[in-house]
């Protein structure tokens, strides 16, 4: 990726975390931190790696994405309003009666989601069935699967780990959403996953471990996997809350109450300021 592209993927990534907090502003609630951290893995999917068309959602040529961790639907749905898929102003009516929006994806109801998820643990296993459902039909689409660290403290994720090398599943990467929290502490303090990069590489899978807010480092990961022609897995090494400086890392960030535009107006103006200075270069 060029310098060029990857500035054009962190402007998408910013924008993403932008349209985030001001539809969950406008709610009062919301998955804050687990959402700001996957922006930049999305933007990068969205910006030439998962083969799409916003104008024909259910194109039988697309890859498919499963975000496994469902709450973090926010930065999804965001990624897909600024990608075309529905209006930007479709995002004010998040989990609200009548949406097509609800706080967890939903296939049923929003153009774009493969996969309804939500219940941690079971989005891998229905990406891997996904991609060998494609491969028992000689389709080249791929598939993608976003995953927690937290949540990697299922036994179902493990299953698939297991798995996806034995059964060939070459058409299918993992990226670990590993931003070293969850809902109510520190992973290393609740269940230590460890290296789940050196776990995966033991059951036969093709590891990176990169900077998951680097976006030339996530792009230059899934072509190393894709060149592997195996199963593949980044550990993606991010922070929970990022793009809003006063709540990264902080354990009450993954799902905040009382959020309103006054309270999330300086990590607005802050990202703003940073996508100017973008605009500039």
């Amino acid at each position: 990726m060029n310098e060029n592209k990857a500035v054009q993927v962190r402007r998408l990534a910013d924008n993403a975390r932008i349209e985030t907090l001001r539809m969950l502003a406008t709610l009062g609630n919301g998955h804050v931190g687990g959402s700001l951290s996957v922006c930049d893995a999305l933007a990068v999917l969205y910006s030439g790696r998962l083969k799409h068309d916003p104008q024909n959602p259910q194109w039988e040529g697309r890859d498919y994405l499963v975000l496994s961790k469902g709450h973090a639907g926010p930065a999804l749905y965001a990624t897909l309003a600024l990608r075309g898929f529905f209006p930007l102003e479709t995002l004010q009516t998040l989990n609200r009666v009548g949406t097509i929006l609800p706080s967890h994806c939903d296939r049923l109801k929003t153009p774009g989601i493969d996969m309804t998820t939500g219940s941690l643990g079971q989005g891998i296993s229905a990406a891997l069935g996904m991609a060998l459902g494609l491969k028992a039909q000689q389709k080249p689409n791929r598939v993608y699967a976003i995953i927690g660290d937290g949540e990697m403290q299922e036994g179902q994720v493990w299953e698939v780990l297991l798995a996806a090398p034995n059964k060939g599943a070459d058409n299918l990467i993992v990226l670990v959403d590993d931003n070293g929290q969850q809902v109510c502490d520190f992973t290393r303090n609740i269940n230590d996953i460890g290296d789940p990069a050196v776990k995966a590489a033991a059951f036969g899978w093709h590891t990176e471990t990169c900077d998951g807010h680097d976006p030339a480092a996530i792009d230059a990961a899934i072509q190393a996997c894709l060149d592997a022609k195996m199963p593949g897995f980044i550990r993606l090494k991010t922070v929970k809350g990022k793009g809003w400086a006063a709540m990264e890392g902080v354990v009450a960030n993954h799902a905040m109450k009382g959020l309103t535009a006054q309270i999330v107006a300086e990590p607005i103006a802050q990202l703003t300021a940073a996508l100017e200075e973008k605009e500039e270069a």
